[in-house]
């Protein structure tokens, strides 16, 4: 007779399992589907860019302005925080907390340094009159690029967050995929940055 409750127990724990894993994918491809929304948003800024990056009203271009050796330095750090946050997924996925919360705040280093430099960059254009207000260029400049930063800013934040319910909870399968999702965010912005950096940087200073 002890058989029995002992079978419901095993397909009670299976069946509880089956419905988290579908609940943590759900939430993935809920994620997706706002980063479709954000794809639009920065789609429909990238546009207004292209529109208006030859109106300089007599004042700077691009090829004025842009550093590509300071850029290309900021683009690095991005980049190559994206592939530190990749080590501390597979760490997360592996169940080993201290490795994943170095590989994190390797992550967060990079990611703050991009935008310390994102930051000196815009201070060091409006200290020399070339604010968002000179120009139309100027204005779409400044939005697209501060568009992407303060992505990144929100990430941070996200990530500074997710660091402190690794540190006090451990990687519970729900703590796993809230980790996913931020890892599409910010592989996300990886993407989206290449493509500002192709289109404003590159072809601005051509």
């Amino acid at each position: 007779m002890s058989v029995i409750p002992t079978d419901m127990n095993i397909i009670s724990n299976a069946a509880h399992t089956h419905e988290h894993h579908d609940a943590g994918g759900d939430t993935v491809f809920g994620f997706w589907l706002y980063l479709m929304t954000d794809c639009l948003l920065f789609a429909s800024f990238f546009a207004t860019y292209a529109v208006l990056y030859m109106n300089t009203a007599g004042g700077v271009s691009g090829k004025d302005i842009f550093e590509l050796d300071f850029v290309a330095l900021e683009t690095a750090a991005l980049l190559l925080s994206s592939i530190t946050f990749g080590f501390a997924m597979i760490s997360a996925h592996a169940q080993k907390k201290a490795i994943t919360l170095m590989w994190l705040a390797v992550t967060f280093v990079l990611g703050a340094v991009f935008i310390g430099m994102e930051i000196y960059e815009f201070n060091h254009l409006i200290s020399h009159g070339n604010g968002p207000q000179q120009s139309a260029f100027l204005s779409a400049f400044f939005s697209l690029v501060g568009l992407h930063g303060l992505h990144v800013t929100a990430g941070l934040i996200w990530m500074a967050t997710m660091m402190i319910e690794i540190s006090r909870r451990g990687l519970k399968s729900a703590t796993v995929t809230r980790l996913s999702c931020l890892s599409l965010f910010w592989h996300f912005l990886d993407v989206v940055w290449i493509c500002v950096f192709t289109v404003v940087y590159l072809m601005g200073v051509m």
